[in-house]
């Protein structure tokens, strides 16, 4: 594994580039221009897909990006773990759902055959996020859990993610509700990165235009990494994101450090960069 300057230096090995969004291209404030410009430039040498555990079909999400600063034309395809959660959901028409998460995510269910319903009425819990990440932590919802776990319902979780950086500040995601879930006893199902399910989806946009040889770039250990990982997917680590205070000054990762990182979590990456751009003469961050 070595550092690279930029996605230029990889471009050559590849034919097909499968990127992580938050985080990588935007912090949920605003984008990134260097990155953005980055995925741009590799369009010339192939497709690009966006794959994100946002728990919100594509549309909504495509429409966020372009107001964060994300062109349409710096991509060639989006899949959100929302788009793999509700095809999840659909197996079970007419089903009775509790939905734990924020009003903004109740787009969701549009076009669902589903039945929004009441916890005591509930026979399946769709969790999209806590409902006021600037303020709840997962602690807020043991009491619910712990109910809904003693009645064996089962958890569709449409983000895996734990935490995701919102600005300078981290707030948590669907996946903490999940993983406290799965504490407590109960039953959760998770179709984002890293699970299969995604990584399936993407895939085929990328094959419809040729791609082979894909490289994924990611900054998330237990999501962007260990799913490309396990979906076989060369990487390119970006250390800046949700994990740069482990690895020293953001713009300086030892070296050292993120390969031990990497080997203790029993991952790899071809290479790592400290926030993504085409070349050293790119456009700064």
């Amino acid at each position: 594994m070595r550092r690279v300057a930029g996605l230029k230096e990889l471009a050559g090995d590849y034919d097909s580039l499968l990127c992580d969004v938050w985080g990588v291209l935007h912090n949920g404030v605003a984008a990134f221009p260097a990155a953005v410009d980055a995925i741009t430039r590799f369009r010339a040498v192939g497709p690009v897909v966006l794959i994100t555990n946002a728990p919100r079909p594509h549309p909504s999400v495509r429409k966020q990006l372009r107001e964060l600063g994300v062109p349409d034309s710096a991509y060639d395809a989006l899949v959100t773990s929302g788009d793999v959660t509700r095809a999840l959901i659909a197996e079970r028409p007419s089903v009775k759902l509790f939905h734990i998460g924020p009003t903004r995510d109740m787009s969701f269910y549009e076009g669902l055959d589903v039945v929004l319903a009441s916890e005591a009425e509930a026979e399946l819990v769709s969790c999209t996020g806590l409902s006021d990440d600037t303020t709840e932590t997962p602690d807020d919802y043991r009491k619910l859990l712990t109910r809904l776990a003693d009645r064996n319902l089962p958890m569709v979780c449409a983000n895996p993610d734990i935490v995701v950086e919102r600005g300078d500040q981290l707030v948590y995601c669907a996946g903490a509700l999940a993983q406290l879930y799965r504490q407590l006893g109960g039953e959760a199902v998770l179709v984002g990165k890293p699970h299969a399910p995604i990584y399936d989806a993407a895939k085929a946009p990328i094959a419809a235009q040729g791609g082979a040889r894909t490289l994924a770039v990611g900054d998330g250990l237990p999501t962007d990494i260990r799913g490309a990982v396990d979906n076989d997917i060369s990487v390119l680590f970006v250390t800046g994101g949700i994990h740069a205070a482990d690895f020293g000054p953001p713009a300086a990762p030892d070296g050292e450090r993120v390969a031990a990182r990497l080997a203790a979590e029993g991952l790899s990456a071809v290479a790592y960069i400290p926030a993504l751009r085409w070349d050293r003469e790119g456009r700064a961050p």
